[in-house]
Parts: structure tokens; C-alpha cells; sequence
């Protein structure tokens, strides 16, 4: 590219194309076309077709031509990125790309870009984002705000980032910045406009607390005033996006107040945990809801995320095996234990002594052992233990000397060779390397006892405990030129954002009742390149159980998204839907929140919990499925026979359907089968003016019978061989848990195309499909599947299925509806409206301490 058509590239990138060709036409007639041709190629170029999802707003077409020949600010921090891949980098700089693209372009008169990226808890979001504010400069934003959580660790963190990878790297010139690592953000004593000038864009990083927002808020309100902010484009970017900036009486209105303080702004949110984002009411025109763009970032290579330690359930249109089941690197803290190491009842804090328990021991033990590992492979970074017990700071004061102690007297018997001592971590040591072997991962080897044994000494000595809450000054720092080797102690300030350097052991029974709370507490999450098989959890069965649950309401999340960008969905229209769980809340605010609506239309729910000893249940719900197929077989429908234990019962009526949900019995933790609220869908469905519903398809999912033992025998003369489920492992009695019922090829049993056939579309395509079709597109279909008492696991998962050991033949339940998320019933289950909530909970508590406690705000 010659110098004159970049400088009309540079032009078209930051006034529009029509602009550039406008300005140059006259001057340049015989090269216009030609450096027209270029600008265009370049747009056409630019590669955003990487993975990530994105919901966009509509009309909204991307724009950018990518990083030009004459941008600096990316190139520089794209060269700061040597610790990551070269596939990486090109897939940062294209998602990167993609998320400039879709927000409006800085030469437009007056634009509001509201957008949300959802990435994973410690998956490199800061990465992103701050690749963003490069090129976002590049192309003309003269002022980025990065708000950085509500704690100044995660504040001084991403400062940090920042200035070493975008300041340090751009040169001189290229950044102005107003706040540093020591100091949040304070007026300065020059006005907005002399700040102003050249290419230089300003910088601040700002923590959500309403002192620091409010003199933000009060020194451009001036510039305002001044007109100094009339043409400039302004990139306010807000990591952890869901954490106070939601529904809250404070931040909340100070986020929207600085928003409306330009005319050319972009709001770009950041966060792992949507909930809450997706959540806002978009009908209220100044809310901060992502209407113009939600963009899914893809998993990273890896990434340990939920899924691989905890495992999760099958969602809709997967198979259920021993792939979803994780790793087997959690370890159990009973609740008795829990008792003795965290205070139980108001006030019991004070003079709490915390108890060394076996399994506290044993976390240490393996911790020092598992940093000897790492410098045997040569791996001598930081290495660091996660105690998190609780949230007040007088018991991770209380942490301190027990630690201290314990982590003592291991050091002096190692140095003294007592055999008793060492028996015991060889023992530990090869107990937990068959549970997680090395071989699984790529590239790693096993470390045996008596190569790790020498490093022993030295990563004791290494070894300090460090209590970190907004109280201490002893905090975590990974500056030095020492790495660390750190049992870390705290509560908020570990909890969320935060990056704990080389994380290898977490000991977590800190309880939360919400969704956002607990994932974001999961500081596990992240890269452990070179240890993969080190990581190890110990926490209670129950907060297991939660993490494994959220792991699927993460997959879901994300297959909504996916799926609403298949069906061109807008941002606005989404209303993506997240399971409940009995105890778990969506967000912190869903307690004060008002009831939402929840909708059937193009979904499939199935039953999957079931007592398994209760014979009364089981025996209800078998009689409930013999009464729906004989009173519509009395009513004359027709019987589809296909020889293979399927048998379709058509155009069966709407009433029989009603009768059975009525009757049939819901586990109590499948509140998306709970009977009033889908008895409530159907009837609102058929009293529409177009209805639909009024007709279902009856599906029995059998077998050929092949022994007396295992029929089922459904009335009007259908008996059918029952079929295998068997059960998830530690799963049983009140609870018995399948996992998954149907398969995603049912979704269309009753539409002739075949099993392969469906299995190779997706469920977006499939429900278009359903829709499509004059038969069925307003006609619900039902399936009963008759399980065998006594189901066999697939010899494929004996390690993670036990057999069925029902009272009696179980009768499992599905429903697939036709239709789209338009109409809506009542439910206070899966979605909230959390406009008009006034939460309390980033106010004046936290807030005063912050003021009398951090030198950042003083």
C-alpha cells in the first residue's frame, strides 16, 4: 500500500468510507476507485469468522477492516504476548476484531453500543479486553475507562496488566494515563481538554465504589459542561460486568450517568458469569442490558473450566457418558469436619481456634508435595494453596498460626528424616497420582516420590502463609523476583477477578446460595500448563454437587446462545433461560426480584430424578401412563405399531394430556417439569386465537419384549419391553438420577425422517423442522419411556454408572413443544426481572471500609 491510499485508509477507518471518498475525490481523482478497492479489501478481509458467538443487534453490520499498517497500539501489545501460542494470538486478534466490528463505528455523529462478552472464570478476559482498548485506539477512541471490579487488589492487577502491556509496549505518545498501580482515581488538576491532544488516548482504570465513580463522574460532568466531550468516542469497558453493576441502588445509576455524559460511547461488559447481565429488563432504554451484541468466547485450549473438574449433565442433544464425568480431582470434606474448622452461629468467630482436621492436613501435605512435583519438571514459577473457609476477617486471622505451626512441624520432620512423616506422603503422594494420572495429558510424565522427595526441603523453607482480606497489608504479590510459594488465607478479596498465580491445591467449604457468587468463587479456573494433573479441590459433597450443576447451567447458557444466533435472533428478543437448582438462587439480587415469565415454545424437558424405593411414586406414575393410552386408545386414535417397542399414539386430545400431568409425579428438583407451571403453558397455548396444543402426539418408547420379567403393560392391549437407564454413581433412594432420558433424534419421532438423519442436525435445525411442518407445528408430543427396575450400566461406564434398583418398572417422561420463546406463563423459576430491585449490597458497609482501610481511595 503506497503512503497516499493509507492515508485515505486511515481516513475511511476513522469518518466513514463516504466521507474519505468525499475529501479526496477532488485532489485525487485517478486513484480514488483504486484506493476505494483497497479500503474495501481490507474490510472484506478481515478475519472474524473464529468461533466465538455473537447475538447482534439488527441492521448492525461489521465494519472493521482490522489492524491497518499503520496502527500502533495493537501491533505493540500483540508483540507483549509471548507467553501464549501463535494459534492464541491469531484467535485473540480475531475475536478481538469481531467485537470491535460489531460495535458502532467512532465516526458515526451519535452511537450507543451496549455489549456483553461472556468468557470463563480465569480464562483470559483481561487479555481480551485489553486487546480491545488497542485496537479501539487505533481506530480513534480518544478515552477508555476500564472499570475493574469493586476490590483494589483486582484494581492494581489489571492497572498493572495494562501498563506493561498497552503503556510500556505503545511508546510515547500513544497513552495518556490517569491513574497508576498505587492510586485509583483521583481529579486531576488540569481540565478534561488539556489532557487532550495529538493521538494520545486517556486512560483510567476504576474501581466500582461510589467515592471513586463520583469524582469520575464530577470531573468529566465539568467537561461536559465545557462542550470537551462533544466529539469524543469513548470505550468504557467493565470487567466483571454482573458484580455491581446490576440492580444496584449506587453503582448501578453511576455506570448509567457516565454513560449519557457523550455522545459517542461504546459499554463493552466483560464477565463469566452472565446471569445477572442477561437478566436486566431491555425495555428500560438507559439500562445497561447488552442490546447491541452478546458475543460467546469459546473455551480456550487448555483451559480448566467446571466442566473438567467437576463434570456436568448432558444438555440437550448429547450423549451422556464418562466424557462429561470430569477428572477425579475432588476431594471430600465431610460436615463434620466443616464443624470444626469454620465457627457455626453469630458471634462464634470471636475466639474461633481453627482445628488442623485430616483433611486440612492432608490438603498441605499434598500442596507441598505438588509444588516438589512442578521443580522436578523444572517448573520453579509460583506455586499457591487456596484456604477459603469463610468471609469475615477475624477467621482468616484466626488461620494464621495454626498454619504456620502445622506447616512448621512438617518442615522440621522432613529435615530430620522421620520415617513415620515420609511413609505417609509416599502413601498420599501415589494414592493421588492413580486417581490422576500423568499419562492422561499430553506431554506430561509422572513424577514418582523418591524424584520429588529431594525438592522437598528447599519448597518448605519456600513455603509462607499469607492472610489477604481488605484488612491485612501482608497481601499477595507476585512482583518480586522470588516465586512464591504461598498458602493463601482469605475471603472476598480472593473471590472473584483476582488471578492466584500457579494454583495448584484449593480448600474451599465457603457456602453461597447463588450462582454468580459460587462460580466466581472458583479460582481453580484457569490455565495449568505443565501441571495438569496436579490440581486438587477439597470441599463438601454438597458444594460439589452445586459446582457440577453449574457447569451445566454454563453449557446451556452457551447452547442458547448458539442456537439464537442460528435463528437470527436479536440480542433484545433473547430470553435465555437458566435452570434452577433446589437451593441455588440465579443471582444475588433474585431474592427482592420480581416474578418473570418463562416460555415452552421450541423446548424439550424430560425427567431424569426418581425415587428409586418408593414403590407408592413409581406405581402413580405407571398408572398415570396406562390411564392417558387407554382413554385415548377409547377415544378411537390411531395406533402406530412400528414393531421396534415404539408405538405413536395420534392426535391424541389435549384433555388426556392435562389429566395425565396431573397425576403423573415430578421429582421436586425438576422445577422445569413443575405441573402447574407447563399445565399453565398449555392452556394459555390453546386459548390463543391461532391455538395450538389442542392435539399431541403420544410417543411409548419400549422394546421388543423379550422376557416376562421386563414388560410394562400400558393398556388397550400395548405391552412393551422396558429399556436401560441406568444410574449416575452415588446417586440412589430419594434421588435416583439417570442423567439423561431421551435421546435428541426423539425430539421428531413422530415426523418422518430418520434417526441418522436427525442425529446429524442440530437442535435449532431440528425445532425449525418441527415448525415448519402444517402437521406439527402446533401439536405437542409426549413420551413415556418404560425403564427396566433393575437397568444395567453399558459395561463402557461401569466406573461411573451403578444399576437401577427400583421398587418396581419406572416410567420416565418427556415433552417436546413446537413454537418459539414468544409466549410466556408466570414462573418465578427460571428467569428474573431484576429492574427496580434497590440492593444494598456494594453500599455503605463495604464502602466505608473501604475509605478508612485502602491508601487508594484516601
Amino acid at each position: 500500500m503506497d503512503d497516499f491510499a493509507a492515508v485515505f485508509v486511515d481516513w475511511a477507518e476513522r469518518y466513514g468510507l463516504d466521507r474519505a471518498r468525499e475529501k479526496f475525490q477532488r485532489n485525487f481523482p485517478e486513484q480514488i476507485d483504486e484506493w476505494v478497492s483497497e479500503y474495501q479489501r481490507l474490510v472484506d478481509g478481515v478475519k472474524i469468522g473464529y468461533p466465538p458467538r455473537i447475538l447482534s443487534a439488527p441492521g448492525l453490520k461489521p465494519w472493521y477492516p482490522g489492524p491497518l499498517p499503520h496502527h500502533k497500539r495493537w501491533p505493540a501489545f500483540r508483540r507483549s504476548l509471548t507467553k501464549l501460542s501463535d494459534e492464541a494470538v491469531d484467535q485473540l486478534d480475531q475475536s478481538t476484531s469481531k467485537i470491535i466490528a460489531y460495535t458502532h463505528s467512532p465516526d458515526t455523529s451519535e452511537y450507543l453500543t451496549k455489549g456483553l462478552v461472556v468468557g470463563y472464570v480465569q480464562s483470559g478476559k483481561t487479555t481480551s479486553f485489553t486487546g480491545v482498548a488497542a485496537k479501539a485506539a487505533d481506530i480513534g477512541y480518544k478515552l477508555v475507562i476500564v472499570l475493574s471490579g469493586i476490590h483494589n487488589g483486582l484494581r492494581r492487577q489489571t492497572q498493572e496488566r495494562l501498563q506493561a502491556q498497552l503503556i510500556d509496549t505503545a511508546g510515547v505518545g500513544a497513552w495518556f494515563p490517569l491513574t497508576d498501580a498505587t492510586k485509583d482515581f483521583h481529579q486531576p488538576s488540569a481540565s478534561f481538554a488539556a489532557h487532550q491532544g495529538g493521538d494520545r488516548t486517556i486512560l483510567i482504570v476504576a474501581k466500582k465504589q461510589k467515592n471513586v465513580l463520583a469524582r469520575l463522574l464530577s470531573w468529566l460532568t465539568r467537561a461536559a459542561n465545557d462542550g470537551a466531550l462533544a466529539n469524543v468516542p469513548a470505550l468504557i469497558i467493565d470487567d466483571e460486568a454482573d458484580q455491581a453493576s446490576v440492580a444496584t441502588a449506587k453503582i448501578n445509576p453511576q455506570i448509567r450517568s457516565l454513560l449519557k455524559l457523550f455522545s459517542r460511547r461504546a459499554y463493552i461488559g466483560y464477565t463469566a458469569t452472565p446471569f445477572a447481565n442477561v437478566l436486566i429488563d431491555p425495555s428500560v432504554p438507559d439500562e445497561l442490558y447488552p442490546e447491541t451484541f452478546i458475543l460467546n468466547l469459546p473455551e480456550p485450549e487448555g483451559y480448566f473450566g467446571a466442566e473438567r473438574i467437576f463434570g456436568r449433565d448432558a444438555i440437550e442433544g448429547e450423549y451422556a457418558g464418562p466424557q462429561l464425568d470430569g477428572y477425579d480431582m475432588v476431594r471430600t470434606v465431610t460436615d463434620r469436619t466443616v464443624a470444626k474448622i469454620r465457627p457455626v452461629g453469630r458471634g462464634s468467630e470471636y475466639g474461633f481456634v481453627p482445628t488442623i482436621a485430616d483433611e486440612l492436613a492432608d490438603s498441605l501435605r499434598y500442596f507441598i508435595l505438588a509444588t516438589a512435583a512442578r521443580r522436578h519438571r523444572g517448573d520453579n514459577s509460583h506455586s499457591t494453596m487456596l484456604v477459603h473457609t469463610g468471609m469475615k476477617t477475624v477467621i482468616h486471622d484466626a488461620y494464621r498460626k495454626p498454619l504456620c505451626d502445622f506447616l512448621g512441624e512438617l518442615a522440621r520432620a522432613v529435615d530430620r528424616h522421620d520415617p513415620g512423616t515420609l511413609t505417609y506422603l509416599r502413601t498420599l503422594w501415589e494414592q493421588e497420582t492413580k486417581r490422576v494420572p500423568a499419562s492422561l495429558f499430553d506431554g506430561l510424565t509422572p513424577v514418582f516420590f523418591d524424584e520429588l522427595a529431594s525438592h522437598l526441603p528447599e519448597v518448605l523453607d519456600d513455603v509462607r502463609v499469607i492472610v489477604d482480606n481488605f484488612r491485612s497489608r501482608d497481601r499477595l504479590d507476585y512482583s518480586g523476583a522470588r516465586p512464591v510459594v504461598a498458602v493463601a488465607v482469605g475471603g472476598n478479596t480472593l473471590s472473584r477477578g483476582l488471578t492466584l498465580e500457579g494454583l495448584v491445591v484449593s480448600f474451599f467449604v465457603r457456602s453461597a446460595n447463588t450462582y454468580d457468587t459460587l462460580l466466581q468463587m472458583g479460582r481453580w479456573f484457569g490455565y495449568r500448563r505443565g501441571y495438569e494433573d496436579l490440581p486438587r479441590i477439597w470441599m463438601t459433597k454438597g458444594l460439589e454437587a452445586d459446582f457440577r450443576h453449574l457447569a451445566t447451567v454454563e453449557a446451556e447458557i452457551r447452547l442458547d446462545i448458539a442456537r439464537y444466533e442460528e435463528q437470527n435472533i436479536s440480542p433484545r428478543e433473547v430470553g435465555i433461560r437458566i435452570r434452577t437448582h433446589p437451593v441455588l438462587n440465579v443471582t444475588a439480587k433474585m431474592g427482592a426480584a420480581r416474578i418473570a415469565y418463562a416460555s415452552y415454545g421450541g423446548r424439550r424437558v424430560q425427567t431424569r430424578y426418581f425415587r428409586e424405593t418408593d414403590a407408592a411414586w413409581l406405581d402413580a406414575n405407571r398408572m398415570a401412563a396406562t390411564t392417558l393410552v387407554t382413554d385415548a386408545i377409547t377415544d378411537g386414535v390411531n395406533v402406530d405399531d412400528r414393531g421396534d417397542g415404539t408405538v405413536i399414539l395420534w392426535d391424541v386430545d389435549v384433555s388426556h394430556v392435562l389429566t395425565f400431568l396431573q397425576t403423573y409425579r415430578v421429582h421436586e428438583d425438576s422445577p422445569d417439569l413443575d405441573p402447574r407451571l407447563v399445565t399453565a403453558y398449555i392452556g394459555k397455548e390453546s386459548r390463543r386465537a391461532d391455538p395450538s396444543l389442542l392435539t399431541w402426539n403420544v410417543a411409548l418408547m419400549g422394546a421388543p419384549v423379550l422376557d416376562e420379567d421386563h414388560v410394562v403393560d400400558f393398556g388397550g392391549g400395548i405391552q412393551l419391553g422396558t429399556i436401560n437407564r441406568s444410574l449416575i454413581k452415588n446417586t440412589g433412594g430419594d434421588k435416583a438420577d439417570i442423567k439423561t432420558l431421551m435421546s435428541k433424534e426423539h425430539r421428531v419421532i413422530d415426523m418422518d425422517i430418520s434417526a441418522p438423519e436427525a442425529r446429524g442436525k442440530s437442535e435449532g435445525a431440528l425445532v425449525d423442522l418441527r415448525n415448519a411442518s402444517i402437521e406439527h407445528a402446533t401439536t405437542g408430543l409426549l413420551l413415556l419411556y418404560p425403564i427396566a427396575r433393575d437397568s444395567q450400566p453399558d459395561p463402557t461406564n461401569v466406573d461411573t454408572r451403578v444399576p437401577f434398583n427400583a421398587a418396581n418398572h419406572v416410567i420416565g417422561m418427556a415433552l417436546v413443544f413446537p413454537g418459539n420463546a414468544e409466549d410466556k406463563v408466570h414462573n418465578k423459576y427460571v428467569q428474573v426481572d431484576t429492574s427496580g430491585v434497590d440492593s444494598s449490597e456494594y453500599d455503605e458497609v463495604n464502602d466505608a471500609l473501604e475509605d478508612t482501610q485502602d491508601p487508594e481511595t484516601s
